[in-house]
């Protein structure tokens, strides 16, 4: 099947060894966004991969995104369900500490940050944000950290802007957590014009120790072709400030990375 863009093409150009680059994509009961995070893939030079959450298989893939979405309907909590999967326990063991010297690249939008928390791939945890409402707006973000996988095409301390929409967004953790994760220089994103839910030190994203585990509230999946992203300098709509994300990845997977 051939998919057309209504507007046009932003696919990024990609080199031979991007072409074959295979990107998974989670699909939980209840995940809304995986369509779009596939379709990201697309436009970054991936070639997306559907993944089935009752499926133990990776199928070969070289990345992996959680996209987001209320899987489950967030029973329990946001992601405590889908944090025992089968193909969770795949991500764990391909993707986490005890993975081999070039661990699988995983990374969590929304609802995939919270069961990132949830099966500790990532510290801290999501709770409801401190005004106990839903919020849906374009948000700026400034670029901590440009040395993992899925950041390291983003410029040191970049100011970039993509949708954020959530009602348990607000990333708590304990304070010695907190400093470890300041001094190791592990926060990736950070919110910028006001904190919308609450979160600890205006944290909007965070990664695991090595830089393979990306988790984030905002949707850069959201912000990857012009016409339907935030506003920015260019024109109404015209943000694709997440498409940086699809692209580190993938030149890090043509770099030798994994």
């Amino acid at each position: 099947m051939t998919e057309t863009p209504l507007i046009g093409d932003f696919r990024a150009e990609a080199d031979a060894p991007l072409d074959g680059a295979r990107i998974g994509v989670v699909t939980f009961p209840g995940t809304l966004d995986d369509r779009d995070a596939a379709r990201a893939v697309r436009l970054g030079g991936g070639t997306p991969v559907s993944l089935w959450h009752a499926d133990a298989s990776l199928h070969g893939v070289d990345a992996v995104v959680l996209p987001g979405g209320f899987s489950y309907g967030d029973h329990l909590r946001a992601g405590a369900i889908s944090r025992f999967a089968p193909v969770m326990e795949t991500l764990i063991k391909e993707a986490g500490a005890a993975a081999s010297s070039a661990p699988l690249p995983l990374l969590g939008i929304c609802n995939g940050f919270q069961v990132l928390t949830e099966a500790h791939l990532l510290p801290g945890s999501m709770i409801k944000n401190d005004h106990l409402k839903f919020v849906c707006k374009d948000q700026a973000l400034r670029v901590e950290n440009n040395s993992t996988a899925w950041t390291a095409q983003f410029t040191p301390d970049e100011i970039i802007s993509v949708p954020l929409k959530n009602q348990d967004g607000q990333y708590v953790a304990d304070e010695e957590t907190l400093k470890a994760l300041e001094a190791e220089g592990r926060v990736v994103f950070r919110y910028l014009g006001g904190n919308p839910n609450g979160s600890r030190n205006d944290i909007a994203g965070v990664t695991n120790e090595a830089g393979n585990v990306v988790g984030l509230m905002p949707h850069p999946e959201h912000a990857v072709e012009a016409g339907y992203g935030p506003d920015d300098s260019t024109g109404m709509r015209s943000g694709t400030d997440g498409l940086t994300l699809f692209t580190s990845v993938i030149s890090s997977l043509a770099g030798g990375s994994k």
